[in-house]
């Protein structure tokens, strides 16, 4: 039986890792951060001395990545998703402060977006994956069964992120947080390319005042219709 490919967009912060990630376990559905390619990218890029801002040597050096497979995500034995670089385990190295800015830069490089788009198109072509990022639902995925816009208000979101920051040993400002949760904002939404847009039938979430387990099971409950209805036409 087809299974609808999930669709989870939204702006940083939103919670979108973390409800994704459930909502996959809830349905038995493989689970593709998109994040994490970008961040895997934006972490060779500086590894290998490329500017982030410097559009033509990053989207060459994530054309040569993609090429030779050297980035890739794997689910290990506990369930979770490990972001790899030339087989490397970096899933803690690119979940920093610095590589969520670089992720933001880097993905707004055409030539970085055209190196992923099939990687990430071939990973969910046949259903039964949750898949979440900025453009799921309008570009990688536009004809997704299940799209879900999933968004908090700014000061919800920063302060996610402070917290988030803070279980890693870090010692992040709350005000300098706050102001590139906004930032990031500005450029993933005005980005010439695959900017940060709401499918116009995707279902709005605010998580600002829900609890993740009330987010989950909407979305869930969205999905299982969606299965029903592939049922229906097979």
């Amino acid at each position: 039986m087809k299974r609808p490919v999930v669709a989870i967009d939204g702006p940083a912060g939103a919670g979108k890792s973390t409800v994704a990630r459930l909502v996959a376990e809830r349905l038995g559905y493989v689970l593709l951060d998109t994040g994490a390619l970008y961040r895997t990218v934006a972490l060779a890029a500086e590894r290998a001395g490329v500017s982030w801002d410097d559009a033509g040597a990053v989207s060459a050096h994530a054309e040569k990545l993609a090429q030779s497979r050297a980035v890739q995500l794997e689910r290990a034995s506990d369930g979770t998703l490990r972001s790899l670089l030339s087989g490397e385990d970096v899933s803690g190295s690119i979940r920093t402060l610095a590589m969520g800015q670089g992720a933001s830069k880097v993905s707004a490089v055409p030539g970085v977006r055209s190196a992923l788009l099939a990687l990430q198109r071939n990973a969910g072509e046949g259903g039964g994956v949750v898949l979440e990022g900025r453009d799921i639902g309008t570009v990688v995925f536009p004809d997704a069964e299940v799209k879900v816009f999933l968004t908090a208000s700014v000061e919800v979101r920063a302060r996610r992120r402070f917290e988030e920051l803070r279980g890693r040993g870090e010692k992040p400002e709350m005000e300098r947080v706050r102001q590139e949760v906004i930032e990031r904002d500005q450029r993933d939404s005005t980005r010439a390319v695959a900017p940060l847009k709401q499918a116009a039938d995707a279902m709005v979430l605010d998580s600002s005042a829900l609890e993740v387990s009330e987010v989950v099971g909407q979305i869930v409950e969205r999905v299982r219709a969606a299965e029903r209805l592939l049922a229906g036409q097979a």
